[in-house]
């Protein structure tokens, strides 16, 4: 292969700016590929906490369905956080130190849905493990939050800024959370109607980023 003219002063220079700016040198690509491997690593628990029924009628499935509910919620969850993710990446020019941490910091609550998932089916929705379920999703919530804020701040990302605006439903769900934990004592069902009231807000990917997207700006 013949080297292309003025190839060594690219490379040259491409090093000296990545020398002189060493967050230049920082790509989401990593990031974004852990972040898959780990939500995909989660699904593959869950799935395998769904045990085979003792039984070949509906009443052995009846014995299961607490726990296949549970994990079809969580499914849910988990697709809608990896789709967001996916999307609001696509708006990120530059990743930091702060970025890396706030994005283990996203996937360290999103591994106890995995947990909690099994725990609230297993004890057939029970109010403590429906209140700690509640918990795990409004801490996972806020540390999306977090991600969000540290991708945007200091003045980095300007279209991911402008596409999230105030970010009012991120904000809507956090407090949906909080008020559903103490609900979970009082009646589980309406905490679990408001979990997935919030996963329908969210079903959707984020039309400002999209917009975003469309608009190339």
């Amino acid at each position: 292969m013949v080297p292309q003219p003025g190839a060594g002063l690219n490379c040259r220079r491409d090093f000296a700016i990545k020398l002189c700016n060493p967050a230049a040198a920082m790509s989401k690509t990593r990031l974004e590929a852990f972040s898959d491997g780990v939500i995909a690593i989660l699904i593959t628990i869950m799935v395998l906490e769904l045990k085979v029924p003792h039984g070949a009628d509906f009443e052995a499935l009846r014995g299961i369905l607490p726990t296949f509910l549970s994990y079809v919620l969580s499914y849910i969850f988990l697709g809608i956080y990896w789709s967001n993710h996916h999307h609001m990446l696509h708006l990120v020019e530059r990743v930091d130190g702060r970025v890396l941490w706030a994005n283990l910091h996203l996937l360290f609550w999103l591994s106890l849905v995995s947990f909690t998932t099994g725990w609230m089916g297993e004890n057939h929705f029970e109010a403590l493990p429906t209140a700690v379920y509640g918990f795990v999703l409004m801490c996972s919530g806020g540390a999306y939050l977090i991600l969000q804020h540290a991708i945007v701040g200091r003045g980095h990302n300007p279209r991911l800024r402008a596409a999230l605006g105030r970010d009012s439903k991120g904000k809507a769900s956090f407090v949906l959370y909080l008020i559903a934990i103490p609900v979970a004592f009082v009646h589980t069902w309406i905490a679990h109607a408001i979990y997935a009231g919030v996963a329908a807000m969210w079903l959707v990917p984020d039309r400002r980023i999209e917009k975003r997207l469309e608009h190339g700006a």
